[in-house]
């Protein structure tokens, strides 16, 4: 059953190191990160699934222990999935997504339940990211969820999607369901506007929607922002 979830959002820009001289600027987004995940950490889980957008080369399940790397941003930083000491032998990387994912959770420290990464492909339909999640949720034990993923990159004229009129009433619907635990408003994010919108977060966001169908937990929003014209969410279920 699913105790707990935290979302944050996936930019590498998090990592300070690949950020450099613009890492002050996404302090509070850290700190409401740190926030969510000792919410996961005060829900003592059994198992910590950590889902993220993926393209197709890393889409899939990831055992604790995959490495991952900030190598394709310039910065030669490298990274784990789960507790301290534990190696995969996987021939593959984390996708950036969990890579952040992992940042994350070396950064708290993270040392309890085991943890497994799952990628998901933009394209995968609000139905079958539901059915996705659902799985996850009826598995034994007390799961947790650690959801990465980013609103619109339309926000602004210099975001990497330009600037587009839909994406503040995307983002703040968006926003307003991940803040109060609103699964019906989560699964019915269009998945076609959100492509539109760059959004990387619509189809992570429907997997947890899936996966606490039946958990009845309640949202807290830490943390709403558009920095460089893209949505940042993070929030916290419990």
């Amino acid at each position: 059953m699913l105790v707990a979830a935290a979302v944050c959002p996936c930019p590498p820009l998090l990592v300070p190191e690949v950020a450099a001289g613009a890492a002050p600027e996404l302090d509070a987004a850290r700190t409401a990160c740190s926030d969510a995940l000792a919410v996961l950490a005060a829900s003592r889980p059994d198992r910590l699934v950590v889902i993220g957008p993926a393209e197709e080369a890393g889409r899939g399940t990831h055992p604790e222990g995959t490495p991952g790397s900030f190598r394709g941003f310039g910065v030669d930083l490298a990274v784990r999935l789960g507790r301290p000491g534990r190696e995969a032998v996987s021939e593959r990387e984390l996708p950036p997504s969990l890579a952040v994912g992992a940042w994350l959770l070396g950064r708290a420290d993270w040392s309890g339940a085991p943890v497994e990464g799952l990628g998901v492909g933009e394209p995968l339909a609000p139905g079958r990211c539901a059915e996705a999640g659902r799985e996850i949720g009826a598995q034994p034990g007390r799961v947790a969820l650690l959801v990465m993923g980013d609103a619109s990159a339309c926000r602004t004229l210099k975001a990497p999607g330009y600037l587009d009129e839909r994406a503040v009433p995307f983002d703040a619907a968006a926003a307003r369901a991940l803040g109060t635990a609103d699964i019906a408003a989560l699964e019915a994010l269009d998945a076609e506007l959100a492509r539109e919108l760059m959004a990387s977060g619509r189809a992570p966001w429907q997997v947890l929607a899936g996966a606490a169908e039946s958990a009845g937990l309640s949202g807290t929003l830490l943390y709403e922002d558009a920095p460089y014209g893209v949505g940042y969410v993070v929030a916290a279920w419990s």
